[in-house]
């Protein structure tokens, strides 16, 4: 093979601007955390170019993986600007493993990926610790990822990151709101703020003045893993909506069945959003499309088993409310009645 001289000066990978060897002390850093979940099921993960998961199927008669992927949106930006970068962390996990246990599921394993102009170790390590106690909240386990630096794409300080979750249910424990009646309530859970939705909007209210309100804009989101499997060892959950994106009004019908509604009656709105309402004009109905102004879950029960879904939210600290019942739907009528 004909070996080529380089005329001038080399202009290797890491004067491209990725630096390999930043990427390497990551890797051995995440390695040394402490583990989280189903560590002991791991046969192979971090560093490899695959994970291997050893799943218990004594646990589970007909199991059924589930899977399920989500970011943090804008707020990244916010987390930039007020080198706040940890609560990201928890909120991307929150964000996949809410969403999964809506049918039943248990969280077993999450994947990371995290994207930047200039791999900074200070700011991927705090986003990973995000993760770590996100996932030791749901108690699951973080089996590897992906690390891109990538320059010309993202500016130096700005990143991105995606997360995805498996998780398994067993066939007939799957909820899926079939058996939802008319009459059924849904009880509320109190959100932590407004999560990670919603952040394209609340850049443009708080532009001026984000700094002095940065712990309410970065809290971060509320993981409902450990209430949810309390509540299953308890009652008959009939359905379960994680409320993001969308608000109320976009994702409580995700679960509704054909001709029901719900009908919904008042639970306070924090402070927070009644800010904000104030700041945008926006009406009730408008708030209720876009954030989750102060219910960050919905769990529907029989009547009889509500005040369980009160008494254990509260056990947590957390507040929650009767906000509506199940009618019979009109064609003509949406599918939650204000």
């Amino acid at each position: 093979m004909e070996i080529v001289k380089a005329v001038g000066t080399v202009i290797d990978y890491k004067s491209s601007g990725v630096d390999v060897e930043a990427g390497d002390k990551l890797v051995d850093w995440i390695k040394a955390q402490p583990p989280t979940g189903a560590y002991k099921n791991i046969r192979g993960g971090i560093g490899g170019f695959s994970a291997l998961f050893k799943l218990d199927l004594t646990k589970y008669k007909n199991p059924l993986l589930v899977s399920c992927t989500d970011g943090v949106g804008t707020k990244v930006k916010l987390a930039v600007e007020l080198n706040c970068i940890e609560p990201t962390g928890i909120d991307l996990v929150a964000m996949c493993v809410n969403d999964m246990i809506t049918c039943g599921a248990d969280p077993l394993f999450f994947l990371d990926y995290y994207a930047s102009g200039k791999l900074q170790l200070s700011q991927a390590q705090a986003l990973l610790k995000g993760i770590m106690e996100g996932l030791k909240q749901s108690d699951c386990t973080l089996v590897g990822g992906e690390t891109a630096e990538m320059p010309g794409v993202y500016a130096k300080d700005d990143y991105d990151c995606a997360g995805f979750s498996v998780g398994v249910v067993d066939e007939d424990k799957v909820i899926d709101g079939k058996n939802l009646n008319i009459g059924d309530v849904a009880i509320g859970i109190s959100s932590s703020g407004f999560h990670s939705n919603g952040f394209s909007l609340l850049r443009k209210l708080y532009e001026k003045d984000f700094k002095e309100h940065a712990n309410v804009l970065m809290t971060p989101t509320r993981i409902y893993v450990g209430l949810v499997k309390t509540l299953k060892e308890k009652i008959k959950i009939k359905a379960m909506a994680h409320i993001t994106g969308g608000g109320v009004l976009g994702n409580v019908p995700r679960v509704m069945q054909e001709f029901t509604a719900l009908k919904t009656q008042r639970w306070p709105w924090p402070d927070t959003f009644a800010e904000v309402q104030r700041r945008s004009g926006l009406s009730a109905k408008q708030m209720l499309e876009t954030l989750n102004c102060g219910i960050g879950y919905v769990i529907f029960v029989s009547t009889q088993d509500a005040k369980t879904v009160i008494e254990e939210s509260e056990k947590l600290g957390w507040s929650a409310w009767n906000i509506g019942s199940i009618v019979k739907h009109l064609k003509a009528e949406p599918e939650v009645l204000i």
